[in-house]
């Protein structure tokens, strides 16, 4: 049986703050009935990644988020093409009802604030010290939960 939950981080390392993403999944203290999966972008096929989930968290680097990060709800939609090969937490969302006919699992967004997204580099000190924020809102959400 899958964990309940998945946290899909996503984003390139090698592209500055987009690498918060990845960095949250892989600094992110472990729970039971977490799941934590990395990739460079969503695509169709991780939609198969959210069967039998309860709820998912997406995780990623924002430009537009207020800093440190921002936490919401996302739901289905919008349309999605066939053609599609990146997608939104949402569009990745309806690819999932789509396939399955069952609805989506309770999907939030964690977008932390990047400023520095050039090639070559690592993670700005801006970046890292919102990620540092991200991660203290985790283990204040699931302080009850800390897998041993």
């Amino acid at each position: 049986m899958k964990p309940r939950m998945l946290v899909f981080g996503w984003g390139n390392p090698s592209r500055g703050d987009d690498g918060l993403g990845p960095a949250f999944v892989g600094e992110a203290t472990r729970r039971p009935g977490v799941e934590l999966l990395v990739d460079y972008q969503l695509q169709p096929e991780h939609a198969l990644d959210l069967v039998g989930r309860e709820e998912v968290l997406f995780v990623d680097a924002s430009t537009s988020t207020p800093a440190p990060f921002e936490v919401f709800e996302v739901a289905p939609g919008p349309k999605v093409t066939f053609t599609t090969h990146h997608l939104s937490p949402g569009a990745l969302l309806a690819v999932f009802e789509r396939i399955t006919g069952k609805p989506a699992p309770r999907a939030r967004v964690l977008a932390i604030r990047g400023s520095s997204f050039d090639l070559g580099e690592g993670l700005s000190e801006r970046g890292r010290s919102n990620l540092e924020a991200a991660l203290a809102w985790w283990d204040a959400e699931h302080r009850d939960s800390v897998a041993h």
